[in-house]
């Protein structure tokens, strides 16, 4: 298993996909043939855990804000451009490994004394033919 490390990344510019509501988090993923197809879904945090070095798990994920996939649809929504803890591991993740890798990067955020956003972002994506997920947490300068 190849996993990466959180890391800093500076977003310049958004990625866009159509809205898709229907879509199943954890349950819905992107087919290998079509190596364009990403999906991307946004979750509110539990918001007396977003802030916890040990933070309960289970309680962890709030409420799905929106989901999305490919770019061909005419309502987008996006990952937005900014500052963002990093993860990714080249397989497909299910619920309890993207909150095991969410966690992870929150407990390194806090280390570094970062002040967190109160959304993750999951995105699941095939790369040179193998399956990504990717985790994306918003952050602004030190507490």
């Amino acid at each position: 298993m190849e996993e990466s490390s959180p890391i800093h990344l500076d977003l310049r510019a958004p990625l866009e996909y159509a809205e898709a509501p229907g879509l199943i988090p954890f349950e819905c993923l992107p087919p290998a043939d079509e190596a364009a197809q990403e999906l991307l879904f946004c979750f509110e945090l539990n918001h007396e855990q977003a802030g916890r070095i040990d933070p309960d798990a289970d309680s962890f994920l709030g409420e799905i804000a929106f989901s999305g996939k490919g770019t061909d649809g005419r309502r987008k929504v996006q990952l937005p451009a900014g500052l963002y803890l990093f993860a990714q591991q080249r397989r497909m993740l299910d619920r309890g490994e993207c909150i095991g890798m969410a966690i992870e990067q929150q407990q390194d955020g806090l280390w570094e004394r970062l002040r967190l956003g109160d959304r993750l972002y999951i995105r699941y994506l095939f790369e040179d033919g193998s399956p990504v997920t990717q985790i994306f947490r918003t952050y602004s300068g030190n507490c």
